[in-house]
């Protein structure tokens, strides 16, 4: 038995410790396997940056043990932090104590969620120059066809449907 706080060790059958990287997501292959991110849409807060970020910006991010750079590649609207309420669609750039909705594209393949679903991994830090410029959640996900490791056992349930 498990309580909130505690780390949980476990083995996979035929996957050796050695090929667990940084990153990788376990999730349950027969009801909702997790898949590589191809872009999601999040809710950005910046923090603490001094210049301005444009779409093309592309700092690393921090989502639950993964640290991969993904690029800022559309901003969406800028909106109030405290209501939600939408201020400026499409804005040029966002700056410290904006709130923006954005779509983003990682480099690497990574495994997000929405927040909702799966809080873990539905909230990331963007950092940048050593610090953290911005923390954000994610609202929506676009899963590439890219299928993660399946362990054989999941293979066989796979046909057993």
């Amino acid at each position: 038995e498990a309580v909130p706080g505690d780390n949980v060790g476990f083995n996979i059958k035929n996957v050796a410790v050695k090929e667990i990287k940084r990153g990788f997501v376990a999730s349950d292959s027969k009801n909702d396997p997790c898949k590589e991110t191809d872009t999601f849409e999040a809710q950005v807060i910046i923090m603490n940056h001094p210049g301005k970020i444009q779409a093309g910006y592309t700092p690393v991010l921090d989502c639950h043990t993964a640290h991969i750079a993904c690029k800022f590649t559309e901003l969406k609207c800028k909106m109030d932090k405290r209501s939600g309420k939408v201020m400026e669609e499409n804005p040029k750039e966002i700056k410290n104590g904006d709130a923006s909705m954005c779509i983003l594209k990682p480099t690497k393949p990574m495994v997000v969620e929405t927040f909702k679903e799966y809080p873990p991994l539905g909230r990331f830090a963007v950092r940048d120059m050593k610090q953290t410029v911005a923390v954000g959640v994610v609202k929506s996900v676009t899963k590439g066809d890219g299928d993660g490791k399946a362990t054989k056992s999941a293979v066989k349930a796979a046909k057993v449907k």
